[in-house]
């Protein structure tokens, strides 16, 4: 290991509901990686007063060594700053209720990461990311590193580069989850599964597995039980089987587009009224709670909510039910890195020389055959002396590159439009996206998403 140093690892977001799964990964790598100091941040107090002390009573329990501190103050949270990880929902659940509504009022799919909605979450997230960047670059270490988890990953990724934060780095857990379902499969040890895996984020393919060196495509399409306990279980086999691939879940909003729609509207409720909902009212009962003398009460009734928006997860857009074992938080648990996991694999690597690989949301660099180099994509990566070195991939498939390429167009576009405040871009944008694919369509929706967010799009024209 290098030089032992006292760090400082930043949560911008830290009064999220995940905070506590962020909290135990991060402190049970704290002694090992020299984090002194780890500090959640969020502009809610209330927010923070819940989930953020709730992290640190968890924090507290692990390791009370271990300086946890929670603040509203964005400057002191950022001040030399080693690591910033940033998972922010600006607007709130009620933004993402009526992003999604706008779209399914024209007939299209409402949801956050990707489309219309998508876009409108992108005109909130990336302005409230930008002035933590700004401050990163005032206050944090020279050397700080930003992992963003704030959704739409794909264009704020894109976007945050393009202004020229090359200290940023897109994060997302869906690509290891995927992975770690794999070895529950083969019953193996996580570190025992890598994967191939190229496209954008919540839009990636997978055509190689490995198990323990060995190659395991493409009889793993074949196997039943993947369709059953993986990310898998919402496509048909004979999609896979075609593609030769494993799928992100999120393609199933491309390729199931109808399908996805017709569920969400005879459900009657849409993924981000269950969110609103469900942390709605496990924030009312656990204010009236003592979270520092009462933890144990207050972590019963957090895995009681939390259980529920597991199990509700995809379920309205794809029929299919989620987990319905009951939520356990086992605190004391053996930590594999959790939502976290993705940063902290190459905050690891960079801290102690090893190399390792991983997936991230990084310019593309020649990497994927079609798009730009300056194209964010994501990609299985080798991190290497703190650099990433995106894999080569020798023949991606004809179908994934034409969607990975539309997409990539709009992502594109999305970030001129945001940068330059352009209600043009943004039609162009939406227009070419193939979840819309409408020029009249597109035209009005960027209007009512402009007039929906007007009080983050002040200078549009």
């Amino acid at each position: 290991m290098r030089e032992q140093a006292e760090r400082k690892l930043t949560v911008v977001g830290g009064g999220g509901v995940r905070s506590m799964f962020l909290a135990k990964s991060l402190v049970s790598c704290a002694r090992r990686l020299g984090f002194s100091r780890i500090v959640f941040m969020d502009n809610d107090e209330q927010k923070l007063a819940v989930y953020g002390k709730m992290a640190q009573q968890a924090a507290r329990r692990l390791d009370p060594e271990v300086e946890f501190s929670l603040t509203t103050d964005p400057v002191e949270a950022v001040r030399d700053a080693d690591y910033l990880i940033t998972t922010i929902r600006a607007g709130g659940d009620e933004m993402r209720v009526r992003d999604e509504r706008i779209a399914l009022s024209h007939g299209i799919l409402g949801q956050e990461t990707t489309g219309a909605a998508g876009f409108s979450f992108a005109m909130r997230s990336i302005p409230a990311l930008v002035k933590y960047c700004e401050l990163a670059r005032e206050y944090a270490s020279p050397r700080v590193k930003i992992f963003n988890f704030t959704n739409p990953a794909g264009v704020v990724s894109q976007t945050l580069r393009d202004m020229g934060y090359d200290f940023t780095f897109g994060i997302c857990d869906a690509p290891s989850e995927l992975l770690r379902s794999l070895a529950d499969l083969y019953g193996v040890k996580p570190e025992e599964v890598t994967g191939d895996c190229y496209g954008l984020n919540h839009l990636s393919f997978f055509p190689s597995i490995q198990v323990k060196g060995r190659e395991v495509m493409p009889g793993l399409l074949g196997r039943d039980e993947i369709y059953r306990s993986t990310q898998m279980r919402f496509f048909d086999k004979e999609l896979a089987a075609h593609f030769g691939c494993v799928l992100n879940e999120y393609l199933y909003y491309y390729y199931y587009r109808q399908e996805a729609v017709e569920h969400i509207l005879n459900a009657g409720v849409t993924r981000g009224e269950v969110i609103r909902d469900v942390n709605r009212q496990m924030t009312e009962e656990l204010s009236g709670m003592d979270i520092e003398h009462d933890f144990d009460a207050c972590l019963r009734v957090f895995e009681k909510w939390h259980g529920i928006r597991e199990t509700a997860y995809m379920a309205n857009e794809t029929g299919v039910s989620g987990n319905t074992k009951p939520f356990h938080f086992d605190l004391y648990a053996p930590d594999h890195g959790g939502y976290a996991g993705v940063a902290l694999t190459y905050i690891e690597s960079e801290i102690t020389g090893k190399e390792t690989q991983m997936i991230m949301c990084v310019p593309n660099q020649g990497a994927i055959p079609g798009l730009l180099d300056t194209d964010v994509a994501e990609v299985t990566c080798t991190i290497r002396n703190g650099d990433y070195i995106p894999h080569q991939i020798r023949q991606p498939g004809v179908m994934q590159m034409e969607l990975i390429r539309q997409v990539k167009c709009y992502e594109r576009l999305a970030s001129e439009a945001i940068r330059q405040k352009s209600i043009a871009r943004a039609v162009d944008c939406l227009c070419v996206h193939p979840l819309i694919n409408s020029y009249s369509l597109a035209r009005t929706l960027v209007q009512e998403y402009l007039e929906a967010n007007h009080e983050y799009t002040e200078g549009w024209k």
